[in-house]
This record gives C-alpha cells, structure tokens and sequence, in this order.
C-alpha cells in the first residue's frame, strides 16, 4: 500500500512538472527559432527528470524504494543533464559549479570567512550513492536532490530572458569537446559511478543534433558531412568501449575528439564571443587540444600581445640575469630558475639571500608559469607581475624596492636607460615597464612541444607503447589528471581555464618515512589573503604541473620527495592519509590505487616524455 501511495507521489510531482514548464514554454513559443526549441526541450526535459529524481529520493528515504532505485535515478539524471551541460555550462559557469555540477569539495562563502559551504549538485549526488554512506544518509541525499530541483528551475526561469546566441554556437560546442576529454573521460565528473564514457557519448548525442538543427542548410557541404561522420564515429567508439580503466584515451583523442574539434572550426562564427575573451584564456584558432596555441598566454599578464614584442623580451632576459635588481646585488632571478635545470635550482628549498638560510620552499619551474590565475604554493600573488613583487620586496630574496631598482638601472653604465628608451620612448625606465619586461622574457618560456605533444598532433608517427599506456592510466585508472589538467597539466581547470586549483595531500617531512609525519608547513591558510584564513586550506598547496619533470626534481612544496618514482609511490598509497597519519581535509582519495610495478614505471615514462626546455634546445 505504501508503495503505491509513493509511486502515486512519484506521478503527482512529474505530472507537476510538466505542467509548469509546458506553460512556460507555450507562452514563448512565438519568439523560438529551432535552436531554442532544442535548447528548451532539453530544459523541459531535464527538469521533469530532476523531479523524478527528487521524488524518488525522498521514497528511499522513507524506505518504500531500493539503493539501486536511487541509482538509477541519479544516472538518469546525470545522462539528461549531460544533452545540455554544453549550453548551461558555456553560459552560466558559476552557477553551473556552485549548485548543478560543482566537485564535490568544501568552499568558502567568501562574504564570510567562516562560513564553509558543503558542496552540492550532481557530482556529489554521484559519489554518495555509490559509495557506502549511501545506505544511513537518506535524508542528505534528499536534500541535495531538492535543493538541485530548486536551483535548476530558478536558472531555467532565467533561461527564458536568454535565447541561444548563435554566433557563440561552436565555442560552445568546442570547449564542450575539451571539457568531455578533460574533465568527463578523467572520472573528475563522476567520482562515484566513473560512468564517464557513457556520459560523454550521450552529451556527444546531443551536441551532434544541435549541430543539425543549426546547419541543416549545409548538407550538401563536405565540412558539414565530415563534420557529422566524425560525431557518429565518436559515439560509436564510446559505445563499443566503455569500460572506465582499458579506454584508449590516447586514440580516441587522436583519431576522433581532435578531427572533430577541428573540422568544426570551419562553422565558427567569424565575429568571437566578447564575454568568452574575459571569462576563458582558450584560443578559438586552436586545431588540436596539444596546439602549443591553445592557450593564449596574454590572458594571464597584465601585458598585452601588441606592446610585446623581440626586444623587449631581449631586455627581460637582460634583466633576469642582472643580480643589480637585488638589494646586496648578489641574487638575480636566474639565481633561483635556472634553464638547465628547468627553471629551477634543484633544492629541495632555495636559497636566501641571507647567508646560510633558505627561503620556506621549493622553487618552482618557470617553464609555462605564466599559465595560471595564481602564483607560489599557497597561491598569494594573482598575476604574473605581482608574483615579481613578492620576491622583489621579500627581505630572504630580493630584499630591495621598485624605487632602489629604478635608480640603479638609470644610474649604472649598463646600456639600460637606451634600451628602455628604444622601447618605450622617453617615459623610459619606470616600474611599470620594468614589470613588462620581465613578464615578456617569462611568458616567452612556453613548453608545448615534447615528445609527446607532437604525437598528439600528429607530427610524428610514432612514441614508445609505455609511454602511450601511460598517458591513458594519468588521464585513468592512476586518476592524475583529476588534479593535473590537459593539456597543462597543471591544476588549471577546464575548460576555460580561468582558476587554479590547489590541493591538500599529506606530504610527508621525509621521504618515505610516515613516522616523521607530514610536512609543519601550513600552506594556502598562511597565504596573507585573509579570505582565505580558512581550516579548509590547512596545508593545501597549488597543483603545478608536471610537465618538464625530467629537469626539476626535487617535488613537491617542501622538495622532499626526489625522484618521481617516489611520488608516483606516494600518490599510489593514497598520500599522508592513505599511509595512516591524520590529514584533516586530505582533497586527494585515500584508497590506494592499486598500480602495478610495470602501471607505475609507464606512469613516469609518460611524464618524462612530457619533458620540453626550449633553454636546452636554443
């Protein structure tokens, strides 16, 4: 009897829904073209199955439905959301991560410190009902499912004062492309269930018919054949493999994902998203995800491409070398990063300027620095010229100021006062030229052609099997690319590319040695940003990246770790938590991941093969 009140329950609220969004949609029937009746059928049904969902949520929680009931619903729900995820994520991304599809982590509620949100929305819906907690949290599986149904039908309200702009209409299915190869064949978006091939053939489904409604007029057009042939050999490709940890990550980027992400550049609008250039560093020209351009370094300076130029990157590498801009002229820059050794020095902590002293950490690479929306471990600089700042004005490195600097650069005979001049006219040396100097010689560090890199593009024919093998457990089984984004692979999220992630792991105090605990330093809580003065970065570090790791060893904050078998051995037992010793909000999984000797070896035969020092190669 109590079932067929709830199932009755379960028919009301579906019935509801429908009824409510069959309005909505009635009374702006007039103002669709066919892409916005595709958009909106797509709400209307995403809506109606979120409140499936809800419904039966709250049946499980009542104990009238199964566990796998549950689970069904909530796969459900993730595959609709999946048709339209292209369209809602390209054009409400925040909203889309706080409360529809956010990572599973704590965040901050940056009006109030001390205020820790817990996550909510999809991805969270997808750990807690495949993992064991599922069974004695019914009532927070209901809540997260009707706060999910709330907040989506406040954004399709929205939706409706919005209409699909069609000239963004192949950024967004682009960058829709990376997010799928990126963030969905990684399992980031599906921390519990991994059923991410059968996710991204749905949203390729989806896309593929969007497509069709927007360029039907192109059928007798080879780019628009080409263009639907490689959207039906992806999904059939999807289909026919789709167990999470043997997928071939590498061919399906090779010879389907990357000829699509291509041919559809033919249908780009030639007048680009304007909001897209604020919100995203992607370069829209780009033809493969391992473009060297894929990225466009300028969005992350505050220098711009057109007062860059040949000289004025020659003048920052003068400088970069010059131990005058340090207060006892005895530190340069190429003093803590140095080209041989990819932009490092290759201790474990670097060098004060103090005698006999170092600084509090690990110098990272520079190589593809400029890559990112935050500088240093614990992320306290926010563009690549304060990031100067810090160690200028740092008494353990530079130990001086802008004002000290200027006057030695205008007053030594060293040639500075005519190059400043032949660039920047008579405003000459000022501090604000100097910080794009230095910016120019550091953006100009850019290492996207390894070995590796040219195989992704096709440039060369072949790599080793151990290497190919590797790259498919880091974008895997060995979950890496979870934390260390493609192509950057660096904590730099997909696919705009526009945040830095940083994660808490439990390094140790000495290598392989757990009795020692894990490392004192505090990390992204001490970072001088009293926003960020928060329990939940104890510890958490930026996630840097591990190309060129065959030049910088020692790893991690604190260079404890020396060689990357030993941190692939580490991030295998699960960190300092997964060794047993107690890391309060640890972001990295403790379960071990089970590699293999041979999985581990190929792992960093991968990341070697990533390696690329264009100071080497000049």
């Amino acid at each position: 009897m109590f079932k067929s009140i709830s199932l009755f329950r379960v028919f009301l609220v579906v019935c509801s829904a429908f009824l409510l969004v069959l309005f909505l949609s009635l009374n702006s029937k007039n103002k669709e073209d066919l892409q916005n009746a595709f958009i909106q059928n797509e709400l209307l049904k995403t809506y109606k199955i979120f409140s499936e969902m809800d419904a039966i949520a709250e049946m499980y929680q009542e104990g009238t439905v199964t566990l796998e009931d549950l689970k069904g619903s909530v796969t459900k729900s993730r595959l609709q959301y999946k048709r339209i995820e292209f369209y809602l994520a390209y054009h409400y991304p925040e909203y889309i991560k706080k409360h529809i599809n956010g990572a599973p982590l704590l965040r901050l509620e940056f009006e109030n410190t001390t205020s820790v949100l817990e996550p909510e929305g999809l991805q969270v819906l997808d750990e807690l009902v495949n993992s064991d907690k599922a069974l004695e949290n019914g009532d927070l599986v209901y809540g997260l499912t009707k706060r999910l149904k709330s907040k989506f039908l406040t954004l399709y309200d929205r939706l409706y004062a919005d209409l699909v702009q069609k000239d963004s209409s192949m950024d967004v299915i682009r960058l829709q492309l990376v997010r799928i190869y990126t963030l969905g064949l990684t399992g980031f978006d599906t921390p519990g269930s991994l059923n991410a091939m059968q996710e991204a053939k749905v949203s390729l489904e989806a896309m593929q018919s969007f497509f069709k409604s927007l360029y039907a007029n192109h059928q007798s057009e080879e780019n628009y054949k080409s263009c639907l042939a490689h959207f039906s050999e992806s999904i059939a490709f999807l289909n026919d493999n789709n167990d999470f940890e043997s997928f071939d990550r590498l061919k399906f980027l090779k010879h389907y994902l990357d000829p699509l992400y291509k041919e559809l550049k033919y249908f780009q609008s030639k007048n680009p998203d304007k909001n897209l250039e604020y919100i995203s560093a992607w370069n829209r020209d780009s033809e493969s995800i391992f473009d060297a351009n894929f990225l466009n370094p300028y969005s992350y300076t505050e220098l711009t491409k057109s007062e860059d130029s040949k000289a004025l990157r020659n003048l920052g590498e003068k400088l970069f070398y010059d131990t005058h801009i340090s207060g006892q002229n005895n530190m340069s820059c190429v003093s803590c990063h140095q080209p041989e050794k990819g932009f490092t020095d290759g201790l474990p902590k670097s060098m004060s300027s103090i005698q006999g002293e170092t600084v509090l950490r690990n110098s990272p690479t520079l190589l593809n620095a400029v890559y990112a929306d935050r500088y240093f471990y614990d992320l306290r600089a926010f563009s690549l010229e304060q990031q100067a700042e810090h160690v200028i004005f740092n008494p353990s490195e530079f130990n001086t100021g802008y004002n000290s600097i200027l006057e030695k650069l205008k007053t030594e005979n060293n040639g500075y006062q005519k190059d400043f001049e032949a660039i920047f006219g008579k405003k000459g040396i000022t501090r604000k030229n100097l910080s794009k100097a230095l910016s120019s010689y550091v953006l100009s560090l850019s290492s996207f052609n390894s070995e590796f890199d040219r195989y992704a593009r096709g440039e060369v024919e072949d790599i080793p099997e151990e290497v190919k093998q590797g790259f498919n457990l880091f974008m895997g089984k060995a979950n890496c690319a979870t934390c260390h984004f493609a192509p950057t692979f660096s904590g730099l999220v997909p696919p705009f590319y526009n945040e830095n992630e940083s994660e808490i792991l439990g390094v140790l105090n000495v290598e392989n040695v757990p009795a020692q605990g894990v490392d004192a330093d505090r990390g992204r809580i001490i970072n001088g940003i009293y926003k960020e003065e928060a329990w939940i970065y104890e510890k958490s570090f930026k996630t840097t990246t591990v190309r060129n790791t065959l030049y910088t060893a020692p790893f991690f904050h604190n260079g404890a770790y020396s060689s990357l078998e030993e941190v692939v051995e580490f991030y295998n037992q699960g960190g300092g938590a997964g060794l047993g010793l107690e890391v309060v909000n640890q972001t990295l999984p403790s379960d071990p991941l089970l590699l293999t000797d041979q999985e581990k070896e190929n792992l960093v035969l991968f990341m070697k093969a990533l390696s690329d020092n264009p100071a080497l190669n000049k």
